[in-house]
């Protein structure tokens, strides 16, 4: 069987951080008692910018992947996993699965809803083994929506945590997000200094950003330890998805704005055209000295 480790290595592509032409600015108008980061496209490079998707044509959704390599790696997974399904079958499958799984969270009341994505896959492909549904589904993910750390995380996070900072993440996320950082930092989030308290995933609270969830709930534990709203900051790459719901909650906000696939400034949407981020950041290095730690 194989292990994580084993899929990151034969599915993981190294990537680099593309300039977004913004230049850094702002200051937090209170002092940062806290720091709470989104994943992809922050802390991770992601072609996508989010979780990866479907397109519509059924295949690829980022624009990084070379549709025919993507296929052949494909291949070579369910090969790997002994499955026998064609991709084009297997990606219609999951696009509609999920649409169906979206539909029936939204009827339950849900605006923004979360699916687990291992129990889709287990679904799809008929198994009764959860372990090779969750390989599958963190091999597709590397394969759809490559991710790479993103240039000084590991070196940002050691720096707010040495600064007796709180850390936590808010998320779109899944079961292979922790997997992430054991595999590319050697270690869980909640072994690199993050408060477990603060490790706010969608795939576990069944609701997506910007659903306003996740930030109440992180907002109650900082309460809990002290810390109100306005002392916590948020970093994230997307106006919609971290800034709007995090400044809607009295957090300071920092837009990440370090890598072109992922920045999501949003600005024909609405509900972004009059929020401002306190702090624009270029480099994750730049976020201790601009926040005041």
């Amino acid at each position: 069987m194989m292990s994580w480790n084993d899929i990151f290595d034969r599915y993981t592509v190294p990537l680099a951080a593309l300039p977004t032409g913004l230049s850094p600015s702002g200051k937090p108008a209170h002092l940062v008692k806290a720091v709470l980061f989104d994943v992809y496209g922050t802390l991770f490079i992601s072609a996508s910018g989010d979780l990866g998707g479907i397109r519509d044509d059924g295949f690829i959704s980022n624009g990084d992947n070379n549709l025919p390599e993507s296929r052949k790696a494909l291949v070579t997974l369910m090969t790997d996993l002994e499955l026998d399904l064609s991709p084009e079958k297997l990606l219609r499958a999951y696009a509609r699965t999920i649409e169906n799984e979206y539909h029936r969270l939204k009827e339950q009341g849900r605006k923004y809803p979360e699916v687990q994505i291992d129990r889709i896959w287990k679904k799809i492909l008929g198994l009764e083994d959860l372990t090779r549904a969750r390989q599958f589904a963190l091999g597709f993910e590397l394969i759809i929506n490559p991710v790479y750390p993103m240039p000084h995380a590991g070196t940002v996070i050691n720096k707010v945590r040495e600064a007796g900072l709180k850390i936590g993440i808010i998320s779109n996320a899944q079961f292979y997000t922790p997997l992430l950082f054991e595999h590319f930092c050697g270690r869980r989030p909640e072994n690199m200094g993050f408060d477990r308290n603060l490790l706010l995933y969608s795939y576990q609270m069944g609701h997506a950003k910007p659903s306003p969830l996740l930030f109440d709930i992180a907002a109650e534990k900082l309460l809990s330890y002290g810390i109100s709203p306005d002392n916590t900051l948020f970093m994230g790459n997307d106006m919609r998805n971290d800034i709007f719901p995090a400044h809607r909650k009295g957090f300071q906000t920092a837009l990440f704005a370090g890598d072109k696939r992922s920045l999501r400034l949003r600005q024909d949407d609405p509900g972004c055209r009059n929020i401002k981020p306190d702090l624009v950041i270029t480099d994750l290095l730049q976020l201790p000295e601009m926040a005041g730690f």
